[in-house]
């Protein structure tokens, strides 16, 4: 284990990138595809890089940084990390109250996420280990993709765009209306080549009658899972009642946060597929702790992840370093705040996602094609 840092310097850089095509979900569409990246420095000059989440609402990634920079940064700035899990654990206690007298407990746990991912990638770029090996020294060099982010009406557009890449696994977003998501989910799973997988995601749009209708609907289709088909705070008697009725696994975890929330939701059984998002809850250290406990309940880990290439790289690490038979999602739309990180063209191939030797993440100084998107930069310093 390296020397424990004191963190002397950290920076906040926010981008926008209008969509061509906007991605539109159950819940809303997003016209431009945001991205907060914190970078963490040391007093040794070490740093590391880390993604804060973004998505939503529209106005949220300004706000993330700055929430970062007047609030969380006093928590961090002259505080010494002898272990990189440590700030995650000292964050997840001091801006408790924050969050609770404000009513932004998601925002806070964002920060906090971004900032784990920092600080893992600052230990283990200072060691000179990759990520994934710096948590697990066994970790696999390579883990498996699907295409996601796909609007089940462009589906056959996009489904063999990504299969001409060697993507053998796909998703497509549901959850507008009933009747045409069937259809068209039941086209698309005819459409499937040998070996394929086709998965789906209401985005919490249903109540349980309608996920009912689906279920029993889809059901010829053979999905390899079905996502969150009820909102998350939906009653627990609704999820039972439908994990019951689904020959479909059920998929879920982009919403939940907290390691108890997590442990019920991985104890009730009734999600087969565990998701949680690196830069929305829990970093690497949280969600290495989910992803360990799922799969020791024999439960897949697959994280969640649509946002810039610094959470992609950050995930696909986590995801090698934990082992199992889970896949990494890649987004199919246009993103340079992700591609240009991230070099998918050359991080992938043969439906594998490929982690580099470089130490870290293996992220260095900002690409400069990203400077016209910047909205925003901020830093603090001691």
């Amino acid at each position: 284990m390296n020397e424990g840092m004191l963190i002397k310097r950290i920076d906040a850089l926010v981008y926008r990138f209008p969509a061509p095509r906007p991605v539109a979900t159950s819940f809303g569409i997003m016209t431009d595809r945001p991205a907060v990246f914190v970078r963490l420095e040391s007093d040794r000059g070490a740093f590391g890089w880390g993604e804060i989440f973004a998505n939503w609402p529209a106005a949220g990634a300004e706000h993330r940084a700055n929430l970062l920079m007047r609030d969380v940064a006093d928590l961090v700035l002259g505080a010494k990390f002898d272990n990189p899990g440590d700030l995650f654990h000292k964050l997840e206690r001091e801006t408790h109250i924050r969050a609770v007298q404000c009513g932004e407990p998601g925002p806070f746990r964002q920060v906090t996420a971004g900032l784990d991912i920092a600080l893992w990638d600052l230990f283990a770029r200072s060691g000179g280990i990759p990520l994934n090996r710096f948590i697990n020294k066994a970790a696999a060099t390579s883990v498996p993709v699907y295409a996601s982010g796909i609007h089940v009406r462009d589906g056959e557009e996009l489904i063999g765009a990504a299969r001409g890449k060697g993507i053998a696994s796909f998703k497509v977003k549901i959850g507008f209306e009933l009747e045409s998501d069937v259809s068209q989910v039941l086209a698309l799973a005819a459409g499937m080549l040998p070996g394929e997988q086709l998965f789906t995601d209401a985005n919490q749009a249903w109540n349980l009658d309608t996920a009912l209708s689906f279920v029993r609907q889809a059901e010829g289709a053979c999905l390899g899972w079905l996502e969150e088909p009820l909102p998350v705070d939906a009653p627990d008697e609704d999820w039972q009642a439908l994990a019951r009725a689904s020959s479909i696994p059920l998929a879920g975890g982009e919403n939940i946060a907290g390691a108890r929330d997590f442990t019920k939701a991985i104890g009730s059984g009734v999600l087969a597929i565990l998701q949680p998002d690196v830069a929305k809850w829990g970093g690497i250290t949280g969600c290495l702790s989910v992803a360990r406990e799922a799969m020791e309940a024999d439960r897949q880990y697959c994280p969640h992840f649509l946002g810039g290439g610094i959470g992609l790289i950050a995930s696909a690490h986590l995801l090698a370093a934990a082992g199992g038979d889970g896949l990494l999602e890649i987004d199919v739309n246009a993103n340079p705040l992700r591609d240009v990180i991230a070099d998918s063209g050359a991080a992938m191939r043969d439906g594998q996602w490929w982690l580099t030797e470089a130490a870290g993440l293996g992220v260095g100084e900002l690409p400069r094609e990203l400077a016209p998107y910047q909205t925003l930069a901020v830093s603090r310093t001691i």
